[in-house]
This record gives C-alpha cells, sequence and structure tokens, in this order.
C-alpha cells in the first residue's frame, strides 16, 4: 500500500467483499509531464482499481508527434512517480488495439476528452471506440504543453498571479488557440482557475502519524521535472516512515530569487503538480523563505532538507537555513538527478541551478521571435490537423443520419 494517499489493488479483504479488479489502461507521451496529465491520470485511476499506464518510445512520438523534450527513460520515471499509477509499461504502441488491451489484462481505456492523432491523420483510439472499451475523462483547463513552452518563449511575468496580461501575453494566446483555418477545442490556451476542490482531489488528506519522520524541503519546483523526482525520492528515502512536507514559495518570492520570468508556473499549478507526486504527503502554500523556529515547531520537523543548488540569501542577508542548522537537523540532499544536454530544432535541456530543467535556447531578441514564430507555426499545423479529423467525424456523423429512414425522423 502506496502511503501517500493511493490505496493498491492488493489489500486484503474480507471473501464475501472481494471483487473483480477493474484494470484501466492509460498511455500518452507524457513529455513536459504536468498537472493536466496527474489529473487525466487521476480521474482514469478513480474508474477503476488498479492503473496501468503505458509510455510511449522516442521512437514512436518523434514519429508521430516531432522528437520529444525529455528522453523516454526520463518519461518512465516522471510517470511513476506519479501517485495514481500502480504500473508503468515502457515502450507502450502509439496506436492503442485490443491486443494492448488483452495483453495487459485491462477492461477499458481512458484518454481526455480530445483526440490523438497518428501522422497520417488516423484516432490512435478508434479500435477500442469501436469495441466499447473506451472512456473519456475532463480535459484539465488551463494548462497544456503548448501553453508552457510558450510563457518561456514569451518571456513575460503574465501568468504569475495577481499579474494583468499584457499585450504580448495576449498576442500568445491568441496564436496558441487559433489556426488560419478555424479553432481546435484541444489546441490553445485557456485560464487556470484553481479551486479548493482541486486542490481536496489532489491531496492524501492524511496526517502526520506518531511514528512518522516529518521531513521539510523547501522551493519553487516550477515545471515539475525528473530532477524534482530525483531530489524528492532521495529526501523519501532518508526514514522508514517518511512524511514529507514541501514548502511552495509565492511566485514573487521565486522571482526574486531566480529573475527573468520565472517561475513559468504560478503557484496554484505548482502546488498541483507537486502534490501529484507520490513521495510528498502535504504542501504549504505560500511558505516563507526563511525556515523559521516558527515553522519548525508548527510542522514537528525532525529534518530539513535542500538539494545541491546554491541557496540565495534572504532579503536580510540572511542564511534562509539557519535555524534548522542550528538545531542540527540540516541535510543537503545529492539526488544525482540531472539532465544531459541535447538539443533539438528549438530546445535545450540543461542543468539548471544544478537540477534538471527544461530551458529554451538562448537566443537573441531577433532569433527568439524566430524561434517562437517556428514554434506557433509547428501548433497550427496540429491544429489544422485535428480540425481536419473534426470535420471528418461530423460528415460521417451527417451520413449516417442520412441513412436514417424518413419515417424514423417522425416517430
Amino acid at each position: 500500500m502506496f502511503r501517500n494517499g493511493v490505496s493498491s489493488s492488493h489489500e486484503s479483504v474480507s471473501p464475501e467483499k472481494r471483487k473483480r479488479v477493474v484494470r484501466v489502461w492509460c498511455d500518452g507521451c507524457y513529455d513536459m509531464v504536468h498537472y493536466g496529465h496527474s489529473n487525466q491520470l487521476r480521474q482514469a485511476r478513480s474508474m477503476g482499481d488498479y492503473l496501468i499506464v503505458g509510455v510511449h518510445t522516442d521512437e514512436e512520438v518523434s514519429k508521430h508527434k516531432g522528437p520529444p523534450v525529455f528522453t523516454q527513460e526520463e518519461r518512465y520515471k516522471m510517470v511513476r512517480a506519479i501517485k495514481w499509477v500502480d504500473e508503468v509499461i515502457e515502450g507502450a504502441p502509439y496506436v492503442t488495439t485490443l491486443e494492448t488491451l488483452d495483453k495487459y489484462n485491462c477492461d477499458f481505456c481512458v484518454h481526455g476528452d480530445d483526440i490523438t492523432l497518428t501522422a497520417d491523420g488516423k484516432d490512435t483510439y478508434d479500435e477500442v471506440k469501436k469495441a466499447g472499451r473506451y472512456r473519456e475523462c475532463k480535459r484539465t483547463q488551463g494548462v497544456s504543453t503548448t501553453d508552457l513552452v510558450g510563457r518561456m518563449l514569451l518571456l513575460t511575468k503574465a501568468h504569475h498571479s495577481n499579474i494583468e496580461k499584457n499585450s504580448d501575453y495576449q498576442e500568445h494566446t491568441d496564436n496558441f488557440g487559433k489556426g488560419p483555418k478555424g479553432h481546435s477545442p484541444w489546441t490553445g490556451v485557456s485560464q487556470f482557475l484553481q479551486t479548493s476542490q482541486k486542490i481536496i482531489q489532489f491531496a492524501s488528506g492524511k496526517e502526520p502519524q506518531p511514528n512518522d519522520t516529518i521531513i521539510y524541503v523547501a522551493g519553487a519546483f516550477d515545471l515539475f521535472h525528473i530532477g524534482h523526482v530525483d531530489f524528492l525520492e532521495s529526501v523519501y528515502k532518508l526514514a522508514e516512515r517518511p512524511y514529507v512536507i514541501v514548502g511552495l514559495h509565492f511566485d514573487q518570492e521565486v522571482n526574486r530569487y531566480k529573475g527573468k520570468n520565472y517561475p513559468i508556473m504560478n503557484v496554484h499549478e505548482r502546488t498541483l503538480s507537486v502534490l501529484a507526486c507520490r513521495y510528498v504527503s502535504e504542501v504549504v502554500i505560500g511558505a516563507p523563505y526563511s525556515v523559521t523556529a516558527d515553522l519548525v515547531d508548527h510542522f514537528k520537523v525532525d529534518l530539513v532538507c535542500h538539494g545541491k543548488t546554491e541557496v540565495m540569501a534572504d532579503k536580510d542577508n540572511t542564511d534562509p537555513y539557519a535555524e534548522p542548522k542550528r538545531r542540527n537537523i540540516f541535510k543537503t540532499i545529492h539526488s544525482g538527478g540531472k539532465i544531459l544536454g541535447a538539443v533539438d530544432v528549438e530546445f535545450a535541456r540543461s542543468p539548471c541551478d544544478g537540477v534538471g530543467f527544461l530551458r529554451v535556447l538562448r537566443f537573441s531578441p531577433t532569433s527568439q521571435r524566430t524561434c517562437r514564430l517556428q514554434f506557433e507555426a509547428r501548433n497550427q499545423k496540429k491544429e489544422a490537423k485535428e480540425l481536419a479529423a473534426i470535420e471528418a467525424i461530423k460528415k460521417k456523423a451527417d451520413e449516417q443520419i442520412k441513412e436514417i429512414p424518413e419515417h424514423k425522423h417522425c416517430q
């Protein structure tokens, strides 16, 4: 049984309560994993008892969508870290077939209410839909890989909480949400609105127990990535019964010590990303930059950890970890997680502040705009393919209606 709030389907139950385990299948690229992916898997897990997630290889993703930012090994590990996932299948086929569902004894597969197309424009779930072994869950509004990359390319702070959107950001949302032949409901930018219900859905809801070791870590945890997973996994393994609390700094605080347009994700988005990790028990939203005596005492913290990244002094030029160091409960974690430098057409992956982080190439303003336009063009090509699929679906539905005998319309 996982201690992060998701119980395994193998828990012992009395014979009278024992029922057949419903096995659910999900699959995808899971590149630049964000809370939208996590929410899809949360919804899928709620439809059954055991969730199996298939992750496509780099070769398959490149063939149908273009080269992924993260390698398949990194993507496998990211998905395994999501607390609603029971099992990961590496190298799952891009097209979901009945053969795949039967191979892993899955009752049905679940996907969002958008459409996934092959390189030649075919619905990857067509076969399982026709067989009645397909379920849909709601797509998470306000987040997409497209928008996150756009924020990095644009280098504005309009995505931060409590900041008005400027004309550049509005142009970004317009370009990503509208193609030359119309608007696809699955591509574009929409506003994310945090609710208490969404936090409850993501939270474990478990209080620390008397024998738990309470470990506190703090930071931005922006664009939750493989470096964060490595770090939190290392922290989690420090104790036999760990209860890991993550303190998230407000957007303005993160921008103070990281600069530019960081954080890429605002504090509400970062909260859900961190809560979805199986190694995290609780999140403090808007944690103070310095780990104070009040904070340590309030949460009864046994251990405070920080990674290999450089620690910037607080506004008053003091060490933010002075108090846990004084109490001798501070520990530096060398998780070993890093992302090797690799470049594709538009992006570079490189270590950022000691932790693996996706970063847009550092262009001159002119080249940066060129890069942005290239990405928008690629996105519009994707949208055109989606619009063609929508038109084909509509045409097929119209033809089926025409085939219905006229007297049946009058009934």
